[in-house]
């Protein structure tokens, strides 16, 4: 597989090479029955889920074999490239664009 890699724009080594020292330690507060008691939001007994809503119809992960030269082809126009294939697929198909 041909991944780039990203660039950080800060000192990892800097960040792994720290040592939390103990008075580093009374910073973070201590987690009270309360703190926890509200780290989960309940509409009566319903848990309300956090973060994006699930969509109505997801993608399902299949396995397809193709040419080296196609599958270079898509790569090499980076990030994204599978929905690329699945727009072109849709298109050829005569479906309507998803979403």
């Amino acid at each position: 597989m041909t991944a780039k890699k990203h660039v950080l724009g800060s000192d990892l080594a800097k960040v792994d090479a720290h040592v939390i020292q103990p008075e580093e330690y009374d910073e973070i507060p201590e987690w009270t029955d309360e703190m926890f008691e509200r780290a989960d939001l309940y509409h009566g007994d319903t848990l309300i889920r956090r973060g994006r809503p699930p969509k109505e119809a997801p993608k399902k992960p299949v396995s397809i074999r193709l040419d080296p030269d196609l599958l270079e082809y898509f790569r090499a126009s980076g990030p994204g490239w599978q929905t690329r294939v699945n727009d072109l697929l849709r298109q050829a198909a005569g479906l309507p664009k998803a979403g």
